[in-house]
């Protein structure tokens, strides 16, 4: 297209490239037809193809230049030929080749992606399953260290790596803010770095720290190109990007600081090395993905149609609705099991799994519904087993134990590094809809220091206004979230939470741990898959009230203070009407109905009336 273009000024190849990619991709089962960053290992992916990547947002890096579009000329017969460096790292010239002054520069913008932080292990299996297949191919020789990226980087055997692929002709571009520089690779020094590259990398991959947010994670990450509406990708957004692999060794040059400082030009050296290191990783660790296609992710439940249930989806979603309530009673029998032979619990989990925040009015987060499960065994691990149950059900979920040490060890918030450049994940930076896991059974004796004081109060900040303040060191960021926060405790939580639950278990099992254990693989994965869609669904649901069944509520809240105006306040009646959207939305329903609302009133009377007699019995309930 590019060549195509050129006899025709202003023929807008770009944009028709794009479009050509988008239309393919809309073709039935075609994104299967892409091989995934996230289920094929590095060396398996052809450089220079398309892949994509189903990521998370962790940072943002200053805007680059590069160039678009350069005149090669070859000294000996002084024939002229315009290049394009759009989607590329490195130029295609010669040895001998040089370029013309007339070279066109372009901005991009590039951002570090890794994947979905806490995504549920089935989740990778379901994707993985019906994606394309690859296998290394016998056509060319990997460019780069043959291993996948879930083996420990300390373990790297550079004697077994494969020859690299020797590239006809090569050269390097690239930019340091607001400037770029070219190097030919017709020496032999630059070639000997090439070729020293998979040691070099090898030698800083075990301390080249991929930043991803929760700790224990694995997986591929990547600096992201992007060449128009870069606007539209905000931090801790999740995505699905389709785009050009490349992983070329020139890239890993600039991990080497002989060969940074060698080839950067004056304006290069503005950075740290820190920051060289930092934003220029080996490309075998990091690839670069040049961006042609990307469409933000409303959720990553790989069941779900992934355009999303408003978009020509009608026949699925009606299909779903019809059996939302079959399967909402099956889950119910199903939590009450797990929960003790607690049906009320079972209830309110259900509704607290459902909930999302819808809108925002003000500062005020609505929809959110924290949970705090009170009452629960101190015996035989009953909260990581219940954790590993809901892990099972969600696609994204994340357990933190609150240890002492924990709460004054973990960086739960992240923060600025201005040394690097860059922003120090922390374990609450998550995607939209995670399930966050709080055991407070873990709670010992002991003093929170500074920083856990800062943990905990981070803590509250999310449950109370779903946001997370990042250190900026000089001043606090304030970044917006939709987390659904479960506290496990066996009294009332120090946290603050939406509603309270105690626990009242039914059955008294002699051996809990077995009990809990053979919960867990009981269900079929038929019947994991439904509670899986179901829960998903339910969240994504519209809802809204008629006018006349917000008469007939303002009706009951007035009567029902007639008697006794302490009896419910104005936060009771909030939280009723929440549970009444959770529980018409858990229902397969997306607006109100007189029935719902009179069932909400019953279970919050019930729980309320379990609230009180808990207190009665042990004082340190409310």
């Amino acid at each position: 297209m590019f060549a195509a273009s050129q006899n025709t000024p202003n023929s807008g190849w770009a944009a028709k490239a794009v479009a050509f990619f988008k239309d393919r991709l809309k073709e039935k089962d075609a994104h299967t037809w892409v091989p995934s960053l996230n289920d094929v290992p590095l060396h398996y992916l052809k450089p220079n193809s398309l892949v994509k990547f189903r990521c998370f947002i962790q940072d943002m890096f200053d805007p680059e230049f590069y160039m678009g579009t350069y005149e090669a000329v070859d000294p000996s017969t002084k024939a002229k030929v315009l290049r394009c460096g759009k989607y590329k790292d490195v130029t295609e010239c010669g040895v001998s080749t040089t370029l013309e002054p007339s070279t066109m520069t372009a901005e991009r913008h590039t951002f570090y992606c890794v994947p979905i932080p806490g995504e549920s292990p089935w989740v990778k299996e379901i994707s993985s399953s019906g994606q394309a297949r690859v296998v290394p191919s016998t056509s060319y020789a990997p460019t780069r260290q043959k291993r996948s990226y879930e083996e420990d980087d300390d373990d790297m055997d550079t004697d077994t790596q494969p020859q690299k692929q020797r590239e006809p002709h090569t050269g390097m571009s690239c930019c340091r803010n607001s400037g770029y520089f070219f190097q030919p690779h017709g020496n032999g020094d630059c070639k000997r770095r090439e070729k020293e590259a998979p040691s070099s990398q090898a030698a800083s991959a075990s301390h080249l720290d991929l930043n991803f947010p929760l700790p224990g994670e694995k997986g591929p990450s990547c600096l992201l190109k992007v060449y128009e509406e870069w606007d539209g990708f905000k931090l801790n957004e999740a995505v699905e990007v389709f785009g050009i692999l490349s992983v070329s060794p020139a890239l890993s040059a600039l991990a080497d600081e002989d060969a940074s400082s060698s080839l950067l030009d004056p304006a290069g050296g503005m950075e740290t090395a820190e920051e060289q290191r930092v934003h220029s990783p080996p490309a075998s660790l990091v690839p670069r993905l040049h961006m042609l296609h990307a469409k933000p992710l409303p959720h990553n439940n790989p069941l779900l149609p992934a355009a999303g249930l408003e978009d020509n989806n009608s026949a699925f979603l009606s299909s779903t609705l019809r059996e939302m309530a079959a399967v909402r009673a099956e889950l119910l029998a199903y939590f009450t099991h797990v929960l003790l032979g607690d049906a009320l619990a079972a209830e309110y989990l259900i509704l607290h799994l459902v909930s999302n925040v819808y809108t925002r009015r003000d500062v005020l987060p609505l929809g959110k519904f924290t949970l705090n499960l009170s009452g629960c065994p101190a015996v035989a691990s009953f909260t990581e087993r219940f954790y590993q149950i809901i892990q099972q059900l969600v696609p994204s979920s994340y357990y933190l134990g609150m240890t002492l040490q924990n709460m004054n060890q973990m960086r739960l918030v992240p923060k600025k590094d201005y040394v690097a450049n860059r922003l120090l994940s922390g374990a609450l930076q998550l995607a939209t809809n995670t399930s966050l896991f709080l055991d407070e059974s873990q709670l010992e004796q002991g003093q929170l220091d500074t920083t856990g004081v800062r943990n905990v109060t981070a803590l509250g900040n999310l449950i109370s206004w779903q946001k997370v303040d990042y250190d900026f060191s000089y001043h606090q960021m304030e970044f917006p979230c939709n987390i659904n926060v479960l506290i496990a405790s066996e009294g009332r939580s120090l946290l603050p939470s939406d509603c309270q639950i105690h626990l009242q278990s039914q059955v008294a099992p002699p051996d809990l741990e077995a009990y809990l254990g053979g919960i867990q693989v009981h269900p079929q994965a038929s019947q994991l898959n439904k509670f899986r869609m179901y829960l998903s669904v339910a969240r994504q649901l519209d809802y809204s009230i008629a006018d006349e069944v917000t008469k007939s509520v303002e009706d009951d809240f007035v009567d029902m203070r007639k008697d006794d105006p302490q009896s419910i306040s104005a936060e009771d009646l909030h939280r009723m009407l929440v549970v009444a959207r959770l529980l018409s939305l858990s229902l397969g329903q997306t607006s109100l109905s007189r029935d719902s609302w009179l069932r909400a009133k019953h279970v919050e009377m019930l729980r309320r009336s379990r609230m009180e007699q808990n207190k009665c019995v042990n004082g340190n309930e409310p």
